[in-house]
């Protein structure tokens, strides 16, 4: 009697072997060591934690996209440093928004026509970047081979300025690439016209070269487009203003004549 009593004791108590059997071998381990996953629960909360951080992968795709696309399209058109200043775009992308400005347009007794119209977004650094990139050889040469002034009027060439303002980079970033996005932007805002827009194709990414990489370019359009809150419209009247702030240079004096 006394032999079968000393062997029973795991049936007298059968609830502490099951509960033995249910403890994982990692929580005996933790235990063991006093690791707090011995007390934890298993982490079935980190399903938002990572649909986050996969919302902020995807936030962040469009940028590596672009970083690729200019990386390809300079190095074979001779201009490495583009990469990394496009690469910014989207990182000033959510800057300030400007308000709206309310002028006057008419008075007639007590009655008072407001008139709203967009703050300019140009800036002096805009400027800046725009006149040293007329000293650019390439930009220079297409200038000089646009004669009839189909792609590069002073009109066109005045909303590269605000296009600047709009996208809102660093002026010291702009570089040739820029200056012919917001070109072609501008062309395709006043102009439209395959032709013509053609030409920039062929002397920012080479006569030979241009049919395999004019399709990396319009992706960066698209990135420029969106950077600057799609908004291609500018008015005459701050076109030329924009003329009026250095009136003397030469780039305003390319107006426009009947085409042939």
């Amino acid at each position: 009697m006394e032999g079968k009593a000393e062997e029973s004791p795991r049936q007298k108590e059968p609830w502490k072997e099951a509960q033995e059997h249910r403890i994982s071998p990692a929580k005996k381990a933790a235990a063991r060591n006093g690791s707090p996953l011995a007390s934890s629960p298993a982490p079935l909360e980190a399903g938002p934690e990572q649909r986050t951080r996969k919302m902020r992968g995807r936030k962040r795709k469009k940028l590596t996209d672009v970083k690729a696309a200019a990386h390809k399209s300079s190095s074979l058109a001779s201009h490495p440093s583009s990469s990394e200043a496009v690469s910014e775009l989207k990182s000033w992308n959510k800057r300030e928004q400007r308000r709206n400005i309310w002028t006057i347009d008419h008075i007639e007794g007590t009655k008072l026509r407001m008139n709203k119209r967009r703050r300019p977004s140009y800036r002096p650094e805009d400027q800046e970047a725009f006149y040293r990139l007329l000293e650019d050889p390439v930009i220079q040469s297409f200038l000089e081979a646009d004669i009839f002034l189909k792609v590069s009027d002073k009109y066109l060439l005045s909303m590269v300025v605000e296009y600047f303002g709009r996208v809102g980079l660093p002026g010291h970033l702009y570089n040739r690439i820029h200056f012919f996005l917001a070109l072609y932007i501008a062309s395709d805002m006043e102009e439209d016209n395959p032709t013509s827009k053609r030409s920039i194709f062929q002397f920012l990414l080479g006569r030979e070269h241009w049919p395999d990489l004019y399709k990396e370019f319009l992706k960066l359009k698209v990135e420029f487009f969106h950077v600057m809150g799609h908004r291609a419209w500018v008015t005459p009247e701050l076109c030329e203003e924009i003329q009026a702030q250095n009136p003397h240079h030469w780039v305003w004096s390319r107006v426009r004549q009947c085409a042939p």
